[in-house]
This record gives C-alpha cells, structure tokens and sequence, in this order.
C-alpha cells in the first residue's frame, strides 16, 4: 500500500460518506481532535511506567476513544453507521476524575501549567482539548454530529486538568498557583 494517494492534491479530502474541502469545519473539528490525540502520546512519554501505569494505561484508552471522536465527526450522515462514541464512555471519564481528584490536594487558587514536564504535557492536552471542544460546536451550529462526543471532550479536558495535578503530585511537585488569583475554590467534602 502507498502511503500518498493524490486524491487530495486538488483541496479535498475523502470522510465517511463523501468528499469536502480540506478546511471544512467538519475536518478542522476531527483534525483538531487527531492534534490531541499525538499530545496524548507526547504526554505519556513524559509518565514514569511503574509509578504511572494506572494513568498510562486510562490515556492508552483515551487515545482510542478520541480516534472514536474523530471518527464520528468524520461522518456526514449517522445513518451510514452506528456513532462510536457513548454516555459510558463520559461517565468513565468522570470516574476517573474523581479517582485522580481525590488523590491530589485541595485546591484553592487557578492552577499555572507548570511543574513536571507530564504535568506540563497534560496542560497543553487540555488546551488543545478545549480547542477541539470549540470546533465541534462550532460544527454542530450547522451540521448534525453525535452529541456524545461533545460531552466526551467538555468532560476530557476536566480529566487532563486533574491528571496533571496527579503529575505533579506523584513526582513530588507542588501546583503552580497563579499568584494574583484570590482563594476561589471550595474545599473537597
């Protein structure tokens, strides 16, 4: 198999179900969504194996979840197909949350990326989480997608918050607290 094809020389681009420009908003949504996915992986390199294998192995599993995102946004009519992308697969996110939330220590001010360089990698995760979260709304004002995967990425990008915290607590660094910030957070109960 070639890896270069051609078919996309002259501006389109092939999704399920036919061809679009290439900087359709459905491609810039599951492109940005693809971005995301090789942070993910940069991030990972950035975990220790043994300490992180429980965060590794959950961002293993994001990454096949975020390709499931951009496989439904690649497609123009659901009907051609079952959508990937669950209710399950947010509420194990969510889970996940408060696994990692309750490991890390109260916070009290706006959180800084900063710390470990996985702590840092995780931050840029959920950036460009948020970002792919922007381009699927902007996508769904005219076009129908699979509201799961909205609700998926809102609720990802929290979880990157929250590993990244992890991060840094695991290699014994502090959160980087904007300083300028007032107290603004409630206590866990």
């Amino acid at each position: 198999m070639k890896i270069y094809t051609r078919t996309g020389d002259a501006g389109k681009t092939g999704v399920i179900g036919g061809r679009v420009d290439k900087d359709d908003v459905r491609v810039e949504a599951y492109g940005t969504v693809d971005e995301l996915n090789c942070f993910i992986g940069q991030a990972m390199g950035f975990l220790d194996a043994e300490r992180d294998a429980d965060l590794l192995a959950d961002l293993l599993q994001i990454q096949h979840e975020t390709f499931d995102c951009g496989s439904d946004l690649a497609l123009l009519k659901q009907e051609l197909r079952p959508y990937k992308v669950t209710a399950e697969m947010v509420d194990q996110l969510e889970a996940w949350i408060d696994k990692y939330d309750a490991e890390t220590p109260d916070i009290q001010r706006f959180i800084l990326p900063g710390g470990s360089q996985a702590s840092s990698a995780l931050h840029v995760c959920r950036t460009v989480c948020r970002r792919a979260e922007r381009r699927v709304v902007t996508l769904a004002r005219t076009q129908p997608i699979n509201e799961e995967v909205r609700r998926y990425l809102n609720r990802l990008s929290d979880l990157f918050f929250t590993v990244a915290r992890v991060a840094n607590h695991r290699a014994g660094n502090g959160d980087v607290e904007y300083i300028r910030s007032a107290e603004v957070f409630r206590r866990k109960s």
